[in-house]
Parts: structure tokens; sequence; C-alpha cells
């Protein structure tokens, strides 16, 4: 496995001095922000839980907006890969259900660290989110939009078939896909489980693929068929990623929930 197994202090530090994070000597989290406070509650617990060995951290732009797009197994995902992109100098911010911004502690915090809000059942199409991916673009900042859009339904924890919601947010901004893929967190928590496995102490693996620009598709109407297009690209370079995390190959078949429901209502049609 190519350095998967890197010691974790092998992965360069966005503070200091001499960090090729930036190139400027200070990384994006460095401003004092509403993510110091967020990172010093949830930063340590998650070290003592688990240890990040990441490969290809430099393919992780340092500066400006791109969509950060990993495979999604895990209801703690979110946590994991958000300590991936805090490891590495950015400040991450994710599509959220809107239903938790009404929480009193929860929803001020995610409205203060700059998530965005997507209603139940709704899609990047909405203008929150539209209007937030601009504000984004503007700002050189990154989100993490996972293109399954749910946890995957696939039975090995490979990539299912994917939602057009990242391709529709670079496409529409003009900004790239930056691919990843995670392996060993179903250990801290298991698919569709909320129940922490903290002792022993686990190792996540984790890989980042080279930014995709899309470039085949800008200036194409973002039809259903071109975001589909798009996404399946985008989903090729995640699964590939995990292969080499997983030392296996995935199914040549990519799992497709829609299908997969059609035949247990008897509705499917070949």
């Amino acid at each position: 496995m190519p350095d998967a197994n890197v010691p974790e202090s092998t992965v360069p530090d966005p503070a200091s001095p001499a960090s090729p994070v930036t190139g400027k000597g200070r990384s994006e989290k460095s401003k004092p922000s509403i993510f110091w406070l967020l990172a010093a509650i949830v930063v340590p617990a998650m070290n003592v839980a688990a240890r990040y060995k990441i490969t290809d951290g430099h393919k992780f732009p340092r500066q400006g907006a791109f969509v950060f797009s990993p495979n999604h197994y895990s209801e703690i995902d979110p946590i994991v890969m958000g300590m991936v992109s805090w490891k590495l100098g950015r400040l991450p911010r994710f599509l959220a259900k809107a239903s938790l911004f009404k929480l009193p502690v929860a929803g001020w915090l995610l409205t203060k660290s700059g998530q965005i809000p997507v209603q139940r059942g709704g899609s990047v199409r909405g203008s929150e989110p539209v209007k937030a991916a601009r504000r984004l673009v503007e700002r050189g900042q990154m989100v993490v939009v996972y293109p399954e859009g749910s946890l995957t339904r696939d039975p090995e924890l490979w990539p299912m078939r994917g939602k057009s919601g990242a391709v529709r947010i670079a496409l529409e901004q003009g900004i790239p896909i930056v691919p990843a893929a995670h392996w060993g967190t179903q250990q801290l928590m298991e698919r569709y489980s909320n129940k922490l496995h903290l002792f022993p102490r686990k190792t996540i693996l984790v890989k980042i693929g080279d930014p995709l620009d899309l470039a085949e598709f800008r200036g194409r109407n973002l039809d259903t068929a071109t975001l589909n297009e798009a996404t399946a690209v985008v989903m090729d370079a995640i699964t590939a990623l995990l292969e080499d995390l997983r030392q296996e190959k995935a199914p040549v078949k990519r799992w497709n929930p829609s299908e997969h429901d059609q035949k247990e209502t008897g509705r499917f049609e070949a």
C-alpha cells in the first residue's frame, strides 16, 4: 500500500512556519474563529479515539475554493473528514440538514462556522445552498459534499451511485472537486449506529486524490445526463482511492439504491 502507513508525524503541520500548507507560513485555521472553540472540544477527543494516516496530503488544496468529496459509510464521517481538513490546514464547511440549525446551541455553532443548511429532501439547487456556494468561492473557502448523498447501502461499504450535488456546485461555480477516501472509520462507529467504540484506539487511513476540474463538462447544459456523467467520474475517482486503501477491487457494477429498491418492491424492469 503506497505510504498509507506513513506515521502520523509525517503529515505536514499546517501551523508550522516552514509548512508548505499555504506557502506563506500561516494556514487558514491560524486566523481566530469559531473553529478554535470547536477544535478545542472535538480535536483532543478524536485524537484519543483514532490516529489518522493520510496519504497524498500534498494534493489537498491549501488555498482557494474547492469541493471536497469523500466516501460516506458512517454517521461520524463528517467529524472524521473535518479532522482531516483541520490537520491539513483548512476549515471544513458542510451541507447540513436545515433542522439542525434550529437547535439552541448546535444551531448557533453551525451558523457561526459557516455550515450550509439544506432542507430535508432538498438539494443544492435550493437558493440558500447556491448563495452559500457563491460566498464560499468569493472567500476562497472549501465545502465538503458527500456525492453519495447518504450512507452507502453497498453491503461491503463500497461507494454507491452518486448524486449530482457535488458536481453541480463545482460546475456552476467553476471550482475543482478533490476526491478522497477513508477506511477504518467503521471501527469507530459502525454504519447505521450511533455508538462509539473508543477503545482500543483505531487507525483511520485516508487518501487524497488529484483535483478534478471537470473541464470536459464546462460549457455544457447542466442537464441530468451531463450531471450524471460528471458524477460518475467523481465516483470512479473515489472508488479507486478506496481500492488502494483496502488493497482489493470494488464490484464491477456500483450499487444503485433506486434499482435495489425497485427490485424489492417488484417494480424493477431490466
